[in-house]
């Protein structure tokens, strides 16, 4: 794989204490784009986060193209990083935003590929001179992908924020029980066996569908093959678990499941803090409102606890 800086390098102003610009990344089938961040007026060295977006069609800012407006949370918190003397890079994973090629189809995505462009980023930044401490943050999703890029990357640090601790089968079987009568419910378990297998399946009821998709069933089977607490479990590195109180996503006892499963890692909780990283009270209206409202500042708890984390001796 090879690391090039996209043309022309253009430094562009977000800040009186941060520059950007574009960077890319060539991996298996194609490209992926991001943007560097870094502070200014900083001499030597400097640490750098490597920000990892959650599921599905999350960009590099933390925005859905499923959900209705913008939020920003990782733009907001790169910047905020950058305030703080820390450069980072954020990235379209395959399939999104900038990085979406023809060629990254539903069907043709993996969350091992994730994993190993993480890990590609991580080996390039490790190579940089201009960086001192080499740490991931993964957020949702990115969460897992972050404690097994760390591992294979060689990261200093590794940082978890709003991940899950239970795996993908563990919360799919939870939901669907909570949601579907017992007869669809164990068209649910059926599914999931197959996929576990390893095995695809046409044989899907129309209720169904949205989640077992056949175009999505090969991404479902990869991520079948990762167990959170397994991957947090074998990091050899200092480990940062930051959880939300008021995250209606991903819940305290996640976050629990984690720090049981490293006992040497912290594990921070921001009291008010949402799954997007805004304070936002345990209001379903407060909640969905602020999905589409990217003036809404970052947790400034959660910018301290992660910087001091990554600067960190």
């Amino acid at each position: 794989m090879r690391f090039k800086f996209m043309l022309p390098l253009l430094m562009v102003s977000v800040s009186a204490l941060a520059a950007q610009r574009p960077v890319s990344l060539e991996v298996a089938g194609g490209a992926v784009y991001g943007t560097e961040l870094t502070p200014d007026g900083v001499s030597g060295k400097v640490p750098v986060v490597l920000l990892h977006a959650d599921a599905g069609p999350t960009d590099r800012d933390g925005n859905s193209t499923t959900q209705f407006g913008a939020n920003d949370a990782l733009r907001l918190l790169a910047e905020a990083l950058a305030k703080k003397g820390i450069a980072s890079i954020r990235y379209d994973k395959r399939g999104v935003g900038a990085s979406a090629l023809p060629v990254w189809k539903d069907e043709n995505l993996r969350l091992d590929d994730y994993i190993g462009d993480a890990t590609a980023w991580l080996k390039k930044l490790r190579s940089d001179a201009r960086f001192s401490r080499l740490v991931m943050a993964g957020h949702g999703e990115g969460a897992l992908i972050a404690s097994e890029a760390c591992a294979q990357g060689g990261a200093d640090a590794c940082v978890l924020i709003a991940g899950t601790g239970r795996s993908v089968e563990e919360l799919l079987r939870e939901q669907m029980k909570e949601q579907l009568p017992p007869p669809m419910q164990a068209e649910s378990d059926r599914i999931l066996d197959e996929l576990k297998a390893g095995n695809t399946t046409n044989n899907v009821p129309p209720p169904l569908m949205s989640v077992y998709n056949p175009d999505v069933q090969p991404y479902l089977i990869s991520a079948l093959q990762h167990d959170p607490r397994k991957a947090i479990a074998a990091l050899r590195m200092p480990v940062l678990i930051l959880q939300g109180s008021t995250d209606m996503q991903v819940k305290a006892d996640d976050a629990k499941a984690l720090a049981e499963a490293a006992p040497k890692a912290r594990l921070v909780t921001i009291d008010g803090m949402n799954h997007i990283l805004k304070l936002v009270p345990d209001d379903e209206a407060q909640q969905m409102n602020s999905y589409a409202t990217p003036t809404l500042p970052v947790a400034p708890q959660l910018i301290d606890a992660l910087s001091s984390f990554v600067k960190a001796p």
